[in-house]
């Protein structure tokens, strides 16, 4: 009978390690998912910030020429307004796309806007892989991208990705606010 007890004991013992460890586990990935949900969310911003105000120079605009000169979206406003014009343009849209992202933790509705507003930037870009000449490595084809400027954008698709996690987390928790300030429970 002792030993049945000293049994029970030890599994007792052992199933409350093995609960400390899975909640520790648990509490691990919580906090990984976290850090993770913030750099997605001010990296993001970070990216068109920086590129928006880099749209403002004469290389940058020099370097999206071929990409929008060739684009069905962009090409009339290239012909109407000149590089510099139009890069300008494009660097407003990025900027208030980038500050609208940052605008989550106080106005989470903005903050939802505008990564629906990067999504909208990067299926433009990633559009660019169809109209752009020299996507494609010359003599290989689909899929031997070249390293400008098809590799340049290709890394949009996973920053699509990115895009379209923060709209949907900054509309729920829009919609969160708005029950909470009606007085409902979420």
């Amino acid at each position: 009978m002792a030993a049945t007890i000293e049994n029970q004991g030890e599994g007792l013992r052992r199933a409350g390690a093995e609960r400390r460890v899975a909640q520790q586990a648990t509490d691990t990935g919580l906090a990984f998912e976290r850090v993770g949900a913030a750099v997605f969310r001010y990296g993001l911003a970070l990216i068109f910030l920086w590129a928006g105000l880099l749209k403002f120079t004469a290389y940058e605009a020099k370097n999206i020429e071929p990409m929008v000169m060739n684009s069905p979206i962009w090409a009339w406003a290239y012909q109407t307004l000149g590089l510099q014009s139009l890069s300008n343009v494009i660097g407003v849209i990025e900027v208030s796309i980038g500050l609208l992202i940052i605008t989550r933790a106080f106005w989470p509705r903005a903050s939802a806007i505008g990564s629906v507003g990067a999504i909208i930037t990067f299926l433009i870009t990633l559009s660019f892989m169809l109209t752009t000449p020299g996507v494609w490595e010359p003599g290989y084809g689909f899929p031997a991208l070249s390293g400008m400027p098809g590799q340049f954008l290709a890394k949009d698709l996973v920053l699509l990705g990115v895009s379209i996690w923060t709209a949907g987390e900054a509309w729920r928790a829009a919609a969160d606010r708005d029950k909470n300030s009606n007085g409902n429970r979420v």
